[in-house]
């Protein structure tokens, strides 16, 4: 049990990559900002880990997609979710942040509110309810005390449904992906300064690279017709880098493999163009420079859903924020070799593609933060501020 003595104890929960490396900078900011008297309790992956979370459980298995995804782990799900709420009972902590992954953290903040927990309830990351499942706004107010978003736009969305929201920035303004050294990385894995370097970021998620990397390796197969030398750096991560490795070890084309943010943001900084999953990556391209192309496939129904529901024109968010198809998007059908092939090629050969691309980053970039404090600093005076209340 807690104890404002000893200082206070946050219970994190992160379920995804992206989550595991939002949770360890705001643990860091967390102590930074309270002179390392905050202790740490939750669920998380290795930079949670690495920056002094005991996890409860692996987040391997839950590293989750669209709802015909999730089906068939319900069971596994419902297991942790139960796990979780009894844990966090259990330690009562001073306060429980969840950042993203609302599949499996809704559920935990939904049972504790239900319970009528006294502790302070935060999610880290809105969901996108501008972009579809509006309703959802309406049910984080019933379930969460104080929402923190990433994105200028988000906070009226929640706060006409009563729930107090905070603009704290995005991370990707912190992640170090504008300062990656791509000469240095070139030099360390033997691949010279004037060959043509493709980088493929396949997603973290079991589902997205079993779809997404087939697609990917044909469009390589063609774009080497054109490039005969071209080499590729795939960047992965802990959840799926047994099957990256697997898959890549049959690829046609000179290919490195790596692992850890430093060589990946070293990979992203050396390369010419870069193909990626749909999703937060794209902002980290944006950041070092990269001109690239998005794709994507779910699930049949999963798409048609989303389909069904969107209310947005782009789904890719340098898109959103600059208001136009500044990145390609290459969804479902449309993510096709000879689509994909054509539009990489034109990337890595047309300078004036480039040019506009990289113009469209900084203005994107630029909306991201509401001033000059970090992000994770912003979103730790947040969490500190709530506690006790």
């Amino acid at each position: 049990m807690s104890s404002n003595s000893v200082g206070p104890l946050v219970y994190l929960i992160a379920c995804e990559p992206s989550g595991d490396q939002l949770g360890a900078a705001l643990m860091n900011a967390l102590r930074e900002e309270s002179a390392g008297a905050v202790r740490f309790a939750g669920v998380g992956g290795p930079l949670m880990k690495a920056a002094g979370l005991q996890s409860l459980f692996d987040i391997r298995a839950l590293a989750l997609l669209g709802i015909f995804e999730v089906l068939p782990k319900t069971f596994l799900v419902l297991d942790r979710v139960k796990k979780t709420v009894a844990d966090i009972e259990a330690t009562a902590p001073d306060i429980l942040v969840t950042i993203d992954s609302w599949g499996f953290t809704g559920r935990v903040h939904q049972r504790l509110a239900r319970k009528k927990s006294p502790i302070p309830r935060v999610r880290y990351v809105a969901p996108q309810v501008w972009a579809w499942r509006p309703g959802r706004a309406k049910q984080l107010a019933r379930w969460i005390h104080h929402l923190m978003a990433l994105l200028p736009f988000e906070p009226p969305y929640f706060q006409k449904h009563g729930l107090a929201t905070t603009w704290v920035g995005h991370p990707v303004l912190e992640g170090g992906f504008n300062l990656g050294d791509g000469a240095a990385f070139r030099g360390q894995h033997g691949i010279a300064a004037d060959k043509k370097l493709l980088c493929i970021l396949p997603g973290s998620r079991r589902s997205e690279v079993g779809r997404l990397l087939p697609v990917f390796r044909e469009a390589v197969i063609l774009l080497k017709e054109r490039y005969p030398d071209l080499h590729v750096v795939m960047p992965t991560v802990d959840t799926v880098a047994h099957d990256v490795r697997a898959v890549a070890a049959h690829w046609p084309v000179s290919i490195t493999v790596v692992m850890g943010a430093a060589q990946r943001r070293d990979a992203v900084a050396a390369s010419d163009a870069a193909l990626a999953a749909s999703g937060t990556v794209s902002l980290e391209l944006a950041m070092a420079g990269v001109p690239h192309i998005i794709a994507y496939r779910v699930h049949p129904l999963s798409a048609l859903i989303f389909r069904l529901f969107r209310r947005t024109r782009f789904v890719n968010l340098v898109n959103i924020l600059v208001g136009h198809e500044a990145v390609p998007e290459r969804l479902q059908g449309r993510c096709r070799a000879d689509v994909l092939a054509e539009d990489l090629g034109l990337l890595l050969r047309d300078d004036t593609r480039r040019v506009a691309q990289r113009a469209d980053f900084s203005a994107a970039l630029g909306k991201l933060s509401p001033g000059e404090e970090r992000p994770s600093r912003r979103a730790a005076k947040v969490v500190l501020s709530l506690i006790g209340r």
